[in-house]
């Protein structure tokens, strides 16, 4: 599992770079919705980080042209991502290095509906803590 995971982060930070982006900020504009801006604190909520820590890669993302923070207009305190036209052809481009399942092509249906399950039966039904009355 491991030398998968770190072949699978290898070949998408690699793809990541070549967009000028760090797996970190590829992350967080795909987390965006281009069509629906969001408030900083919400992004940090869905990448499960520390506001300081959404505010250096938003930064990022606003240097480099793809995102834009505008004011609320419902709020006029808060401010929202906004995903700029080139940002949406980036994140067009991250989706697809994120979808790709390259490393997985080698495999038959059988393999992968294997692989599926194994997968899904070590990692507890997907569920980190116990789901569900015990």
């Amino acid at each position: 599992m491991a030398h998968l995971t770190t072949a699978l982060r290898h070949r998408q930070g690699s793809a990541f770079a070549e967009l000028g982006l760090t797996p970190a900020a590829a992350r967080a504009l795909h987390e965006l919705d281009p069509d629906h801006p969001l408030p900083a604190r919400d992004l940090a909520e869905r990448l499960g980080c520390d506001r300081s820590n959404v505010t250096v890669l938003v930064d990022k993302l606003e240097q480099a042209g793809l995102v834009e923070r505008r004011t609320d207009p419902a709020d006029r305190r808060q401010k929202t991502l906004v995903v700029t036209r080139e940002g949406r052809d980036v994140r067009n481009q991250v989706t697809g290095v994120m979808s790709d399942s390259r490393l997985l092509s080698g495999l038959t249906d059988r393999e992968l509906s294997t692989l599926r399950d194994l997968v899904w039966k070590v990692s507890d039904g997907g569920c980190p803590e116990p789901c569900g009355p015990e």
